[in-house]
């Protein structure tokens, strides 16, 4: 980039996602300095091994001193603790975003905490894999991704921009949404399919009939892909789950009709409906490739004898 996009950035919390920015800030230069702050020390040792920031900092209010971008990359649920703790140190005009796949708890969580000075600007990077840590982050994790901005009703245009300026140079395309239209979008596109995985791996698991060589040695069918989703990491889709309750009940119900709709076909041998169904969803799929949001190879695009490729 020609210049930065703010000075200092702040991330609390090192995982996937704040570890990948971590890499993208320092590699394409979207701010000057990047302050970590992570609640564990060996996290924190371990993104100082990694050379991901400029400082590192046990304490989240810290991190935060004279820092004009702060990014949250903590589960949803811990959210509103870690802005109850950041608040006194935010300089004013300071943005505090977050990164959380749900946004309306969160803005309810958060923005009671934080100070009328600061610029509250929740986002949403739709991007991901299963794995977690600062290891597992890699500066091309948000390249063509989209990053879903939900400022609040009177949010100050200038600071929206920023933000998405700073994703922009991320690598992200951006869009702006309500937070309660977001956490209904998500509910299907993201947080329905993980717990279809969850659900599946677990029917495996309880099968009496198959051993689980047997899982494992013909996994490489439509099971290996299930799994990758059910290895997503447990505390983050527990807050999902408890945070989102509302929009995936509706999604589950209406996919739980269409379970029930399949059954019928099958059990009344209805070969057209199943055909005409199988054809619809198949444009779903090509319609995502598509769109760029995943490649157009066999496998779902990832490398032979390699780990999967970003989801969601």
């Amino acid at each position: 980039m020609e210049k930065p996009v703010v000075k200092r950035l702040a991330l609390i919390g090192i995982g996937l996602i704040g570890s990948s920015l971590a890499r993208v800030t320092k590699q394409r230069g979207v701010a000057d300095h990047i302050a970590i702050s992570s609640r564990s020390a060996e996290t924190l040792d371990r993104a100082r091994e990694l050379q991901l920031g400029d400082s590192y900092h046990a304490s989240a209010a810290d991190a935060c001193k004279d820092a004009d971008l702060v990014i949250v990359c903590v589960p949803v649920g811990a959210s509103g603790a870690v802005a109850r703790e950041i608040a006194p140190a935010l300089k004013p005009g300071a943005i505090v975003s977050d990164v959380g796949s749900v946004k309306a708890e969160v803005v309810a969580a958060m923005a009671p905490e934080l100070p009328e000075t600061a610029h509250f600007i929740p986002a949403h990077p739709v991007a991901g894999t299963e794995h977690s840590g600062p290891d597992a982050g890699f500066a091309e994790l948000f390249d063509n991704r989209w990053c879903i901005l939900t400022p609040p009703e009177g949010a100050d245009r200038e600071a929206v921009d920023t933000l998405a300026a700073f994703w922009r140079g991320a690598g992200s395309n951006l869009e702006e949404m309500d937070a309660t239209h977001h956490d209904l979008v998500l509910a299907i596109t993201s947080h329905i399919p993980h717990l279809v995985a969850y659900s599946i791996c677990g029917t495996a698991a309880d099968m009496e009939t198959v051993t689980q060589s047997e899982v494992i040695k013909f996994s490489a069918g439509g099971f290996r892909d299930f799994t990758r989703l059910a290895a997503s990491d447990p505390t983050m889709w527990r807050d999902v789950c408890l945070n989102n309750r509302d929009a995936i009940l509706e999604m589950l119900a209406r996919f739980a009709e269409d379970i029930s709709a399949m059954q019928r076909m099958i059990r009344w041998n209805d070969g057209d409906a199943l055909f005409d169904m199988f054809t619809r969803t198949r444009a779903i799929r090509r319609s995502i490739i598509d769109a760029g949001q995943e490649a157009d190879v066999v496998d779902f695009g990832r490398p032979h004898g390699g780990d999967s490729l970003p989801g969601e």
